[in-house]
């Protein structure tokens, strides 16, 4: 696509902002990475978990025989296997496992996930082979002609099966996202895919031998990729929590979260991490601070389709903005208007994604397919490009302000707000860790903010100083904290349900008040009448 609409300053910083370092990938094959780790350091500890350890001996060795048995099930390169599981060591080996088969894993956490979704999953991705701990199996729907393997049963060892290996173009893990129509699509990634993100930096986040990465995360949610193969490609040990997310975080070294996680995370109490990334969802600035003052604190961007993230930026705190960064390694972010055309520095658009981040896209979805991924005009040779739904702009320095979502824009008495901006402000206050601010009808919005100690009328007061009348929340409401997704993100569909109880409870209150009030004046006339 041409770019002779723009000014040549324009066009030159077009590039110059919007492609990531072309930096080589020396393992395109994700568990290539951990198996020399293996070799070079089999007593390293690979994992521990409630006070159990793996060296990456160990799991090497397990996984190659839960490998061989993959293979004598059918699995061949290509196919994808079910992982239901709990955080746990098991759920490594089986991992690692369905790597070294050739296949991709589709993780689930067993112990949340519905077993209708479950269902879906399984058939979506057509498992025929499903991973899971022998407690978990009664919870599996498993159709007929299918296999679980129980990942706790012993198994002799076997050596590694003998298959041509993966291409990395084939898959390293399938995804399943929320949908619009609600139910979850399923987001190939490749093994290039992922390798460009764990295996250059800043996506590495300078993990090494001795380092600890925390394990907080849904093994569902893409986050929860970064932590595990973003630790163990590198030979570090990774720290599985159990229900105590900060014990987890007290001896870990880096961190990997988003910030509704981290917000409940004490960072004095963390002397030991050198490294903060945060992404899924807009981090607050405040948080951004306090973490950036200790650590190397990294705000990133990007959906599950663009695996993981695919921009990066070390925060300052500094600094006069919080932006998400610049594309990572062999990766490239355009701003364009609604006929796909490059803006100008400073103008708002939505930004698309290219480079060896975009992923294969979505399972048996073609219609979905066409609206989300398109050719790259820009990058061209057959690539492909992903619309994020996420708006942004240029600053002059070459750094991406991420200004909220195109489905975040709502309209209120006939203007367009950004509900993102008047959390923003929410989120300025002192003493304000959290807030969310959702559209409650077409002539109000609601905001809920934690704590619980939170001054509501202050709270209106700092929008109704900072943003038009328009802006301003109907009402503010303090909780001792917000609930949380699965994925350790704000629970958006929750808050409606309580902003709607709370409408409804109102009117129901007004109208008993009314009818009292009817009842008073009926009385009291008939007193006068009596009279």
């Amino acid at each position: 696509m041409p770019l002779h609409h723009l000014t040549p300053r324009d066009q030159h910083l077009f590039w110059q902002y919007g492609r990531g370092a072309d930096l080589p990938v020396h393992e395109p094959l994700v568990h290539r990475a951990i198996e020399r780790h293996a070799i070079a350091h089999p007593h390293a500890v690979a994992a521990e978990h409630h006070g159990a350890t793996l060296t990456y001996g160990e799991l090497d060795r397990y996984a190659t025989t839960l490998a061989a048995r993959l293979v004598r099930e059918g699995v061949r390169p290509g196919d994808h296997v079910g992982l239901f599981v709990r955080r746990s060591i098991p759920m490594l080996i089986g991992l690692l496992a369905t790597l070294k088969a050739g296949a991709a894993y589709v993780p689930q956490d067993i112990g949340l996930t519905p077993p209708a979704q479950l269902a879906h999953v399984i058939r979506t991705a057509r498992t025929r082979v499903v991973l899971a701990q022998k407690d978990h199996a009664p919870r599996v729907p498993l159709p007929g002609g299918h296999r679980l393997i129980a990942l706790d049963d012993p198994m002799p060892y076997e050596s590694a099966p003998s298959l041509l290996p993966p291409h990395p173009d084939d898959g390293c893990y399938v995804l399943f996202t929320s949908g619009t129509t609600g139910r979850p699509n399923g987001v190939k990634v490749t093994h290039r895919n992922v390798a460009n993100l764990l295996l250059t930096e800043p996506g590495g986040l300078g993990i090494r031998p001795g380092d600890r990465v925390a394990q907080l995360l849904n093994i569902a949610f893409d986050m929860a990729t970064w932590e595990i193969l973003g630790c163990l490609t590198h030979g570090a040990t990774l720290v599985i929590r159990g229900k105590d997310i900060p014990a987890a975080a007290r001896t870990a070294t880096v961190l990997i979260a988003t910030p509704t996680v981290l917000s409940g995370i004490d960072p004095a109490a963390c002397p030991r991490v050198r490294t903060v990334a945060v992404a899924g969802e807009p981090c607050p600035r405040p948080l951004a601070d306090r973490w950036a003052r200790r650590t190397a604190f990294y705000n990133c961007c990007g959906p599950t389709e663009v695996t993981i993230v695919n921009t990066m930026g070390r925060h300052d705190p500094a600094a006069g903005r919080l932006t998400i960064g610049r594309p990572t390694p062999n990766n490239t972010v355009y701003v364009l208007d609604a006929d796909r055309r490059p803006l100008p520095i400073g103008e708002v658009g939505e930004m698309w994604a290219g480079g060896d981040c975009v992923s294969a896209g979505y399972l048996g979805n073609d219609a979905l397919n066409a609206e989300r991924y398109a050719p790259d005009p820009f990058l061209g040779e057959g690539r492909a490009m992903f619309r994020t739904r996420d708006l942004g702009r240029w600053t002059p320095g070459g750094d991406l302000e991420h200004l909220g979502r195109t489905d975040d824009q709502v309209k209120v008495r006939g203007f367009r707000v950004e509900l993102d901006s008047v959390s923003s402000v929410l989120e300025s206050l002192p003493g304000c860790r959290r807030a969310v601010t959702l559209r409650r009808d077409a002539r109000s919005l609601v905001s809920f903010v934690s704590p619980a100690d939170v001054d509501p009328l202050a709270a209106r007061r700092a929008v109704a100083d900072a943003l038009p009348y328009y802006c301003v929340p109907a009402e503010v409401v303090p909780l001792a904290v917000l609930p949380e997704t699965d994925r350790g993100k704000i629970d958006k569909h929750t808050l409606l349900r309580l902003a709607e109880e709370r409408t409804t409870s109102a009117q129901a209150e007004a109208g008993a008040k009314a009818e009292t009030n009817a009842k008073a004046e009926a009385g009291a006339e008939a007193v006068v009448v009596a009279r």
